[in-house]
Order: structure tokens, then C-alpha cells, then sequence
């Protein structure tokens, strides 16, 4: 019975982090959208400028699907459209050419500037008061 009990409480728990994770991607996907970015967009941005600032101006699609939790074919997909959109700039990675290497582009990097506040202020709103619920 104790474990039903704990086992009970645990899936409570899961289920309240799933709530937790859609409240907030809907949120941050209501206040990006006006800019042309969605959620996973603006991951993908924010990870190549922490990168950036980090080591070099562009970084491993591979890296990128450690940080981002997308399946790499949706990565691809999600990367050609910012592409597209002129936020990044894709590149043959030159010490493993079936690597490839993207870089955001100075209007990707605008463009992250100016919806950062945004996605901070979403994210204090979905989860700054979640000790408190």
C-alpha cells in the first residue's frame, strides 16, 4: 500500500512538472510570436549566444541537440528555418565534415537582444512564485 501511495505522489509530481513545463512554453510562446520566434527558437538563439560568449561565434549542431530538447531531426528543421529567417548561418564543420556548425548572423543576434527580456519576464511569470504553489 505504501508504495501505491508513494508511487501515487510521484506521478502527482511528474504531472505538475509537465503542467509547469506547458504553462511556461505557452506563455513564452505567446510573448515571442509577435517577433516571429516560438519557444524552441529562441532556445536555439539564446544557447548559440551563450556560446558565443563562451568559446567561438558558432557551435555544433550536436552541441546545440544536448541543450535544446528536440529530436536532431527537428533541430535540423527548426535551424533551416532560421536559416531562412537570416538568424543563423550554417557551416561545414572542418574537423568532422559530417558535422555541421552554425552561427548566428548579426540580425539573429539583434533579434535575441531585443526578445530576452521578453522570455526572462514569461519565465518569471510561469515559474518565479512556483514555491508558492
Amino acid at each position: 500500500m505504501a508504495v501505491n501511495r508513494a508511487g501515487a505522489g510521484l506521478a502527482d509530481q511528474w504531472r505538475d512538472i509537465l503542467a509547469a513545463h506547458a504553462r511556461t512554453m505557452c506563455e513564452i510562446d505567446r510573448v515571442l510570436h509577435p517577433h516571429g520566434l516560438g519557444a524552441s527558437d529562441f532556445e536555439v538563439l539564446d544557447v548559440l549566444v551563450a556560446e558565443a560568449d563562451a568559446t567561438a561565434d558558432e557551435c555544433r549542431v550536436q552541441d546545440i541537440a544536448g541543450r535544446i530538447h528536440l529530436s536532431q531531426s527537428a533541430l535540423s528543421r527548426l535551424i533551416g528555418r532560421l536559416e531562412k529567417d537570416g538568424l543563423v548561418e550554417r557551416s561545414m564543420c572542418v574537423e568532422d565534415r559530417r558535422g555541421v556548425r552554425v552561427a548566428l548572423t548579426a540580425r539573429g543576434r539583434a533579434l535575441h537582444g531585443e526578445v530576452l527580456p521578453l522570455q526572462r519576464a514569461a519565465l518569471e511569470r510561469s515559474l518565479g512564485a512556483e514555491e508558492c504553489r
